[in-house]
């Protein structure tokens, strides 16, 4: 149940200035994590720091933004799903305003966390706002136009981050955020309808800070893993306390009156192979716009705009192929599309894996479109199944649940595959604390820096060794991508008739 704060109906005009606001936040949030991706190199040249300090560019905000989107959206429902959307977005601009003038990393990324925030609450409060201001199949178009703008800006996000970048230099991105931002805002303000739920009960304050210090304390733990050692005393524990922090949030969520996270929905399995494609992406798609750009522009010298141009190949079909894959569900089973989808990006990743850096880029186009192709299937329907496999009145917890998922998994997912990446480019450079260092400023796409900790070895031989490990890392990430592909089709196959009409209906235009 809501509570609106009039009822004077919203003429069409209204709405469309509502989903002017909603989508332009919606733009914003790829735009974020993929520019400074773009940027690392320059960032980390300036601003200087250590290789896990680059690493937490990206982190930072995946943390914050993933782990407290469940948290946003129950404040949302709790003090005004318009005022938190407001208040989000005014704390996203001002904290992307002081990434503009960090004088360090250490700014940066504390910045970055909050930014990750703000974000968080300006996704939640918006998105539940929308479902506000739009009934029945306006309310599935209207969704599914955030959804374009979500694929616009992931689209062409690294590539408007390139131009800014060489044109005006790597704090001038921010400006690309805070137009966006301040858009989202004005409308906003203006035209959304205040609403929230009168039964909710306010946060579920032990269970969003156990969830957060969880995530925070295991992506800090695997981060720190390359320098340090996987036997680490300190490593261990902040792995070992992260445990120790989920098994604590299950118990509260077991406790509480309205918990954040409903844990009897994991007895659906087809709730369980949802949560499964949310994360699927992680690892088969979303890790590749933060490592490709370090890449291209740190290892490969590609040019900060080339760099965003090779991965539209990547994230264009992200345009056009969900609407595809909606159709498509009028003949074929959701958990069939998904899961061919899937192994269609295992193919583009295993493509890609014999294809060595320095290579013409020409020849990276068509793996990399052959990725976008396939996640793009899955991408298309995982919004609407997500509140297909639950009863209809868990539909928005479920909603939240998959967001997190989707989210939280972005950033641990980055954060081991970061580990893994740098694990295995030292194993080909040798043992000793140089090897170790060359290897994390690899990684984080910091040829020269790599030079200087290993002055013993040439650039060429630096280059291949980063070749070799980026090379198995990909086979690696095909075999969680068919594996991934199993699973969800193991647990979403059944019942799929009410899958194939979930999904219809939440790509209908």
């Amino acid at each position: 149940m809501t509570v609106p704060h009039t009822s004077k109906p919203a003429s069409i005009a209204e709405k469309i200035f509502v989903l002017i606001a909603v989508c332009s936040a919606a733009a914003v949030m790829p735009l974020t994590f993929t520019g400074p991706a773009v940027a690392l190199p320059a960032i980390s040249a300036e601003l200087g720091g250590s290789p896990i300090a680059h690493n937490w560019v990206t982190n930072a905000f995946m943390l914050t933004f993933g782990s407290t989107l469940m948290a946003a959206g129950a404040l949302a429902d709790s003090y005004g799903r318009k005022r938190i959307f407001l208040c989000g977005l005014a704390a996203f601009i001002l904290f992307s305003g002081g990434l503009a003038f960090s004088p360090d990393i250490i700014w940066f990324d504390g910045l970055r966390a909050l930014q990750g925030f703000g974000a968080a609450a300006a996704f939640s409060g918006g998105m539940a706002s929308l479902a506000q201001e739009f009934d029945g199949k306006e309310r599935m178009r209207a969704f599914s136009l955030v959804g374009a703008s979500f694929g616009v800006g992931l689209a062409f996000g690294p590539m408007a981050s390139g131009m800014v970048i060489e044109a005006f230099g790597w704090r001038a991105i921010f400006a690309l955020v805070l137009g966006l931002a301040i858009i989202a805002f004005v409308f906003g303000a203006i035209f959304l309808t205040e609403t929230r739920d009168p039964e909710a009960k306010g946060l579920d304050w032990l269970g969003a800070i156990s969830f957060t210090l969880a995530l925070s304390l295991f992506t800090y733990g695997v981060l720190r893993a390359p320098e340090s050692g996987w036997g680490d005393a300190l490593t261990l524990g902040l792995i070992l306390g992260s445990a120790l922090l989920i098994a604590l949030f299950c118990f509260i969520e077991h406790l509480v009156k309205r918990p954040m996270l409903d844990l009897t929905l994991f007895r659906y399995p087809r709730f369980v192979g949802v949560q499964l494609l949310a994360a699927a992406p992680a690892y088969a798609f979303v890790v590749l716009l933060i490592l490709l750009p370090v890449r291209f522009v740190g290892i490969e010298r590609l040019s900060a705009v080339a760099a965003g141009q090779m991965m539209i190949a990547l994230s264009g079909p992200l345009l056009i192929l969900p609407i595809a894959a909606g159709l498509l569900t009028r003949w074929l089973p959701a958990a069939t599309i998904c899961s061919v989808g899937l192994v269609i990006s295992a193919a583009g990743l295993f493509w890609l894996a014999h294809i060595p850096v320095g290579s013409d880029h020409v020849a990276l186009i068509t793996p990399l479109l052959t990725i976008g192709i396939g996640i793009s299937l899955p991408w298309g329907l995982m919004d609407g199944l997500a509140v297909s496999v639950v009863p209809k009145e868990r539909a928005g917890m479920a909603t939240g649940i998959f967001s997190t998922t989707r989210v939280a998994g972005e950033g641990v997912a980055l954060a081991i595959v970061s580990a893994v990446l740098s694990a295995l480019t030292r194993s080909y450079l040798g043992t000793g604390h140089g090897a170790m260092v060359a290897a994390q400023r690899l990684v984080t796409g910091d040829l020269n820096g790599a030079g200087q900790a290993l002055s013993g070895m040439g650039e060429l031989e630096l280059i291949h060794a980063y070749n070799s490990a980026f090379g198995l890392l990909l086979w690696f990430l095909t075999g969680i991508t068919i594996l991934t592909a199993i699973v969800i089709f193991t647990f979403m196959g059944r019942g799929s008739g009410e899958a194939r009409e979930a999904a219809e209906e939440s790509i209908a235009v």
